[in-house]
């Protein structure tokens, strides 16, 4: 009877192909919408974790002033290397600490010249940064410590001046002096606030301080914490340690701020997944749009075939078989629907996630369930329609025109 009952519902929905097809619309419109969402915030989620991890492993960034915000405004007190120095010798749990004091210069190579921004800094920037090298070397010891014209540069400052040409070796002009090209970093791309983490010359600190801003002053120290530490009690340690070298008493409160990558890699996760749930919850309205669709036509259905009803009970065709057919053929279009939604989805995802640069990331568990939900979508909404069937009365049925 089962088979015999799939037969019939193919052939009806086969007999009106362009009502069926705009039976399942909202359908697969819906599956479509809810997994390209949720694929797509599944993307974005990774995208951010994996943009702030690219700033550093387990990095703390501090910097002065209670707030964050511009370095260098009136009263705040800015850092010095002996601090870096007092925080990597007197705080467990610390894997390196670098000083960081950055400008706005424009490099000029051979005719071409760009924009950049260069920060002075130590060996253990590399470390703290996860900065990786494509070519050359980082600083000699000697070079560290002593201020020596030379620099590292990023992809972008790479590809803007130097174009096809060979860059380790060369002089590269920034403002009034020039400094020797050692290293090309790896490329990392943007960070999570958008900003190119490529478009940078890496410089010792010492030449920075001499050379560029005049100053023996810091603006950020960047902490790599250990990855078996507590984290909050590292900052707890650091926060003890600045206080005591910036002599604040108990009552005064920390002139400087501690930001914890990890905390705002959380942070914007949770945000986007929020935010991908209410989009997917948000598609998934038209699922219901497209069962209330379902419910009209086959309504419609059923008041086209009451003569053919009526002959099916007249000859002894039981209410469940004919409440059976019209539940089956609308278990089967919403079905169809999903299927078609799956496909497109897969498709829309593919492209969207290549035109937004984010990770293509499927769930399906999210697939299954769609295409679960559009099948429960045909046996809630095809029941009504199927009992008004099952429940007309032959002679009725068999009167109508």
């Amino acid at each position: 009877m089962w088979w015999s009952t799939f037969l019939l519902s193919l052939r009806e929905i086969r007999r009106n192909l362009m009502r069926s097809f705009l039976t399942v619309l909202g359908v697969v419109i819906g599956v479509a919408a809810v997994i390209t969402m949720v694929t797509l915030g599944n993307g974005a989620t990774r995208a951010v974790s994996d943009q702030i991890s690219s700033l550093g492993s387990n990095l703390l960034m501090i910097r002065p002033g209670q707030r964050l915000g511009p370095v260098g405004d009136s009263g705040q007190q800015l850092f010095k290397e002996s601090d870096a120095q007092a925080l990597a010798a007197q705080v467990p749990g610390i894997d390196a600490v670098a000083p960081a004091q950055g400008a706005t210069v424009v490099a000029v190579f051979g005719g071409r010249n760009w924009s950049t921004r260069v920060t002075g800094t130590t060996n253990a920037y590399f470390q703290t940064n996860n900065w990786r090298l494509s070519a050359g070397r980082i600083f000699s010891e000697l070079e560290e410590r002593s201020g020596a014209s030379v620099c590292l540069i990023g992809e972008t400052v790479r590809s803007q001046l130097y174009l096809s040409q060979e860059a380790i070796g060369t002089q590269l002009r920034v403002r009034q002096f020039s400094c020797q090209v050692i290293g090309i970093l790896a490329s990392k791309g943007q960070a999570a606030m958008g900003q190119d983490q490529d478009d940078t010359v890496v410089m010792p600190l010492h030449a920075v301080q001499r050379r560029l801003t005049g100053s023996q002053y810091v603006a950020t120290l960047l902490v790599s914490v250990a990855d078996d530490a507590d984290g909050e009690q590292v900052k707890r340690g650091i926060a003890q340690v600045l206080r005591e070298r910036r002599r604040l008493s108990d009552s005064d409160e920390d002139n400087f701020n501690i930001m914890d990558t990890r905390q705002i890699a959380e942070a914007l996760s949770g945000t986007t997944r929020v935010m991908t749930t209410l989009l997917g919850a948000v598609a998934g309205v038209s699922l219901l749009v497209g069962g209330i669709g379902i419910m009209n036509i086959m309504l419609v259905s059923v008041t086209e075939r009451t003569r053919e009803i009526g002959v099916r009970l007249a000859i002894g065709a039981l209410e469940r078989e004919v409440l059976l057919q019209f539940m089956v053929e609308a278990v089967v279009l919403s079905s169809v629907g999903g299927l078609i939604g799956v496909v497109l989805a897969v498709l829309a995802s593919t492209v969207l996630a290549a035109a937004m640069k984010v990770p293509l990331m499927f769930d399906p568990g999210i697939m299954m369930l769609a295409f679960a939900f559009s099948a429960v979508i045909g046996v809630v909404f095809g029941f009504f329609p199927a009992r008004r069937a099952a429940r007309l009365d032959p002679i009725e049925a068999l009167r109508h025109e």
